[in-house]
């Protein structure tokens, strides 16, 4: 069975794919089609039903396994599959996790670094705080990806960029010691946990209510002063100082941060967010391309193509 990630321009295709989202749509000339998000262990791919048939409404539902035919064509730079056949699989017979997209670094392992960078922490208002509110949360926290799409968008995604945060921090931290290292480090394995409440799960992924109307960084606030409260801990300037992290770690307004970073660290998280938010894009964009090619456009980096050079 060829992966998504495989698939080239002009390639028929008869395999089995989780439809991770789907909308009814109507094209310019007035006639009805289906807008697919089609996913399986290596990645996604735009679906397009033209001719839709009665039951493909049915069939086609987000996070449903099916079985579809079809071609590969390259639309303005990008992959789509135009899907010509359709066909309903037994339910109880998939095991929809083979469907997911992997972490790439086994979860025990990030977990073991997670256990590691608490217990490092300076005992404290700030070690208390963060402690505990992983703590009653390490089950969503450990699990959820950290995306829709786009950037690590996988079984235990969110665990896996804050751990990859987390050692830029401390690296940056031995670097440049004016920063506090432990209110980086907390920023990065913070930063985003209102994602366990702003995302549904981390299989066929989608934005809660909650999500859409409020957002992570809004969530992730509330819960951080929430827990603080809970401790007798608000008003500490280490606390304060961690939600000035939290809300403004996508650095701009237009990025959807209430504030600009105003310290030190929390400028220091901006910038290490965005970057390993973008090389994980780059990964996935340059996984499997021969040297000396371009990817396709990204739409998360400015819409531009990547080239990969033959360097050895």
């Amino acid at each position: 069975m060829k992966l998504i990630s495989k698939f080239e321009d002009g390639d028929h295709i008869d395999s089995q794919f989780l439809v991770s989202s789907v909308a009814r749509c109507v094209s310019n000339n007035g006639r009805p089609y289906l807008n697919l998000t089609l996913q399986d262990s290596s990645g996604t791919i735009a679906g397009k039903r033209w001719d839709i048939e009665p039951r493909d409404e049915e069939i086609l539902s987000a996070g449903s396994v099916v079985s579809l035919a079809g071609d590969v064509l390259d639309y303005k730079g990008t992959l789509q599959f135009k899907i010509t056949a359709v066909r309903e699989l037994d339910q109880s017979l998939v095991d929809i996790t083979r469907f997911a997209l992997p972490c790439p670094v086994k979860p025990e392992i990030l977990i073991g670094k997670l256990d590691n960078y608490l217990g490092s922490l300076k005992e404290g208002p700030l070690k208390r705080l963060v402690t505990a509110l992983i703590a009653d949360n390490r089950e969503s926290y450990t699990t959820h990806p950290a995306a829709v799409k786009n950037h690590h968008n996988c079984l235990n995604g969110l665990l896996y960029h804050s751990i990859r945060m987390a050692d830029l921090s401390v690296q940056i931290s031995s670097l440049y010691p004016k920063l506090d290292r432990d209110l980086l480090l907390c920023g990065c394995l913070v930063h985003d946990i209102g994602k366990i409440e702003e995302l549904s799960g981390p299989i066929t992924t989608h934005y809660t209510d909650e999500g859409k109307l409020l957002g992570h960084i809004v969530i992730g606030d509330a819960m951080i002063a929430e827990k603080a409260k809970e401790l007798g801990i608000e008003k500490d300037e280490s606390v304060l100082c961690l939600r000035h992290m939290v809300l403004s770690h996508h650095g701009k307004p237009e990025f959807g941060s209430p504030v600009r970073p105003m310290t030190r660290e929390a400028y220091a998280l901006s910038v290490i967010d965005d970057f390993d938010a973008k090389m994980d894009v780059l990964d996935k964009a340059l996984y499997g391309l021969e040297p000396d090619s371009w990817t396709q456009r990204i739409y998360a980096m400015d819409d531009g193509y990547f080239f990969k050079p033959n360097i050895k």
